[in-house]
């Protein structure tokens, strides 16, 4: 027997408008609320991409389809949150204290990967993800992972060439008086004890280059907006802490002082990048995280 195809509405765009006033006039006097639940169902996509905002800006030509029949599956769970979805690719935000992917020792241990590997396999049981980039345990934030393996090494590869903006923010130990700057040292890693080693001048290790300011400053803290320039392995914790202000709740890196938080203030608030298949730049980002802000009331 042949198995219903669910019914979907297709929509053309013909002048900019925005998501939300678009549906409400094109799907036949639905309600406000039942909009939105079409949209966080994910049962709404632009130009075959889904969406859940329903302040999207739209274009001339767009093409909006509704899958009215039945819902796309919703990922539920405490320690991860996806932001955007499409055909290709997945950016989530992870919570502190979550694995981006397994390792040997923590191999049964449910992880970002783990955790998305179940989401994509309850719509298709053969489906796959990548993993793109990785962000520390204790580290929140934004991540990407990839739904086919030649887009992962894609990414990888051209990682540097791709993204056109990294934001982390993260709460730093002590009073730094420089309101911004660069800090530029060479990385050496050893591996057996994981630890990363900086140097202030060129001894064969990894260029390793950080762009700062400081938002906010008490008697105690920092709260920093830091950009990439290079990505190397605990980068951000490395280069604060050779500057005398390591990362509050930094346990390596650190000064060894209680952190009233109890975490590692150190949170990837925006990824922007060129989308390999659109090849159009998209930008995601979170809210700074409100245990940080309240350090500073």
């Amino acid at each position: 027997m042949k198995q219903p195809k669910n019914k979907q509405t297709r929509l053309r765009v013909h002048e900019s408008t925005l998501l939300m006033p678009f549906l409400l006039l094109k799907m036949g006097g639905m309600s406000r609320q039942s909009v939105k639940q079409l949209l966080s169902h994910r049962q709404v996509s632009v130009n075959g991409e889904i969406q859940t905002r329903f302040d999207l800006q739209l274009n001339q030509g767009d093409e909006i389809v509704i899958d009215s029949q039945s819902a796309k599956q919703e990922l539920r769970h405490p320690k991860l949150k996806i932001i955007y979805e499409d055909e290709a690719l997945i950016v989530c935000e992870k919570k502190r204290g979550l694995l981006t992917v397994p390792t040997i020792a923590t191999s049964k241990e449910t992880t970002c990967f783990s955790i998305l590997k179940h989401y994509v396999r309850q719509a298709n049981p053969r489906a796959r993800i990548y993993v793109v980039h990785r962000l520390d345990r204790e580290t929140s934030g934004l991540l990407v992972f990839a739904k086919t393996p030649e887009l992962q090494h894609y990414m990888r590869d051209y990682w540097k060439e791709l993204v056109t903006k990294r934001t982390y923010i993260a709460v730093a130990e002590g009073v730094i008086d420089q309101q911004e700057g660069q800090i530029k040292t060479w990385f050496t890693e050893d591996k057996r004890n994981a630890v990363v080693y900086s140097s202030p001048v060129d001894d064969g290790g990894q260029l390793a280059i950080t762009n700062y300011r400081v938002i906010k400053t008490n008697e105690k803290y920092s709260l920093v907006e830091l950009h990439l320039e290079t990505g190397r392995t605990n980068q951000i914790r490395v280069h604060l802490a050779s500057i005398g202000h390591p990362v509050l709740g930094d346990r390596k890196y650190g000064s060894g002082n209680p952190s009233p938080i109890d975490r590692l203030a150190l949170h990837a608030r925006i990824v922007e990048f060129i989308h390999p298949l659109s090849e159009q730049i998209v930008h995601f980002e979170t809210p700074v995280p409100r245990e940080f802000l309240k350090l500073f009331h």
